[in-house]
């Protein structure tokens, strides 16, 4: 092994000189064998440790070889590493023994919201909505799809298969990312993942951030209460998870709550203090011999044979939306999912189209009346193209008319915050919500007074 410095620059969109970027190579491999060999050898004593205390053990066991090779250096009177060289070995060490390879430089950035790797092109996208291409992390795509394989064979929530066969993965990361890969069906493989930086967050914490505004923060709190089963629409990326745990945070301690997600993202169950009684399920793909299959609709149907207070789906889009819509109208009122779409009534398009998509193959008529029974409200949450998210509609339903779901808006903002007129709500939802403690003066401040009477 050589002692030389090879003298490399630390920028990573630099393509480095063949005998160089070997010298650096033979450092990293020793160093990271040499890293590995000590945290294997002291692992009862950190068998517990978390993502970012494992890390902080990797980057002082890297620090101390180092300076023992620096000190074995001096006293043999050959050259040390340079400062700059031994930051570039530290951080190809960690990627290997800890963390996510070169990604992790990006996931250590608590203001990138989305990364998306196009091949070696990467783009990152901030929490203010600002887009910015940033230098290539790899080499070449093979070094791409490498990486994942990886990462999706150490999953801790069962190993992955991504390869030809399986080109599409969904996965969650260990920090509670999402990451989505393809290759094969692609031009060149491409990574995508997303974060969500308010993973515990409240409806008071949206106030601050401009989300929600004091009528829909005492109008959601509410709606929780008085156990109205609730569909969050929007957009990619507009913030629908966001508010779905947000409005979450207010269900009592003392219910029972089930998840079910196709990758665990809400993270309830982690949460003991607020939620003590939560059972989190995911979805699973066939393995290689293609069986074993759960999905979302499976999962669904056994979560009505747990005895749930409220059943919570991360998403519904497709085959899970008849059991869903089934256990809201059997009695597990106060039910949440998310659903894309792009407006509030647009929620009813997309699950008449589920609904004739599903196993059940549910009639136009059939679905509307289902949804009726079943769906209290609609919140959707715009995003605006500079970032900033923004509840602009809320929508009671109120019956079905043959084919269609017969829905009022009680609550429109525009996306820059002004207050737009809305209809006023139904003598149900109006009940309801004053039972539950809501000030309907403050809805009624906010709509078209004419129809109004309570």
């Amino acid at each position: 092994m050589s002692t030389g410095d090879p003298h490399l620059s630390t920028d990573p969109g630099r393509v480095l000189d063949p005998d160089l970027l070997r010298q650096v190579e033979e450092w990293t491999a020793w160093v990271a064998a040499e890293t590995t060999r000590r945290l294997a050898e002291s692992v009862g004593d950190s068998e517990s440790e978390s993502g970012p205390a494992h890390r902080r053990r990797a980057e002082r066991t890297v620090a101390q070889i180092l300076d023992q090779a620096a000190s074995d250096a001096l006293a043999a009177g050959r050259p040390v590493l340079e400062q700059a060289t031994e930051a570039l070995i530290t951080r190809r060490v960690l990627a290997q023994v800890s963390g996510l390879g070169p990604l992790q430089q990006l996931l250590d950035d608590p203001e990138i919201e989305n990364i998306n790797c196009n091949g070696t092109r990467v783009w990152v996208r901030y929490a203010d909505g600002r887009r910015e291409q940033r230098p290539p992390i790899f080499s070449s795509p093979g070094e791409l799809v490498a990486l994942v394989r990886r990462i999706a064979a150490e999953s801790t929530t069962g190993e992955r298969r991504f390869d030809p066969g399986a080109p599409i993965l969904d996965m969650p990361l260990p920090g509670g990312e999402r990451m989505n890969a393809i290759m094969e069906v692609a031009r060149e493989p491409a990574v995508s993942i997303r974060r969500h930086r308010h993973s515990r967050t409240t409806l008071e914490r949206l106030r601050e951030l401009g989300t929600l505004d004091d009528t829909l923060v005492e109008l959601l709190r509410a709606a929780v209460r008085s156990r109205r089963n609730m569909v969050i629409t929007g957009g990619t990326g507009a913030g629908k998870t966001t508010l779905l745990r947000a409005i979450a945070a207010d269900i009592p301690p003392t219910e029972r709550i089930v998840t079910i997600e196709d990758v665990f993202e809400l993270g309830f169950d982690q949460d003991r203090e607020a939620h003590p009684d939560c059972v989190a399920l995911q979805a699973r793909p066939a393995n290689i011999e293609g069986v074993g299959e759960i999905t979302i609709a499976d999962l669904v149907r056994t979560a009505l044979r747990m005895s749930p207070d409220r059943v919570i789906v991360g998403e519904t889009r497709g085959h899970e939306t008849v059991p869903l819509l089934n256990a809201m109208s059997q009695g597990n009122d106060g039910s949440l999912t998310t659903l894309h779409a792009s407006d509030s009534a647009g929620a009813f398009t997309k699950f008449a189209a589920y609904a004739a998509q599903s196993a059940e193959r549910l009639p136009l008529e059939a679905t509307a009346a289902l949804v009726a029974s079943a769906v209290h409200l609609v919140v959707h949450v715009s995003a605006s193209p500079a970032g900033g998210r923004r509840v602009t509609s809320v929508r009671e339903v109120v019956g079905a008319e043959d084919r269609r779901v017969v829905s009022n808006e009680i609550y429109r903002r525009s996306p820059d915050g002004r207050v737009l007129a809305a209809a006023p709500p139904g003598p149900e939802t109006i009940d309801a919500l004053v039972e539950a403690g809501f000030d309907i003066a403050l809805l009624r401040g906010e709509t078209d007074l004419s129809g109004w009477s309570v």
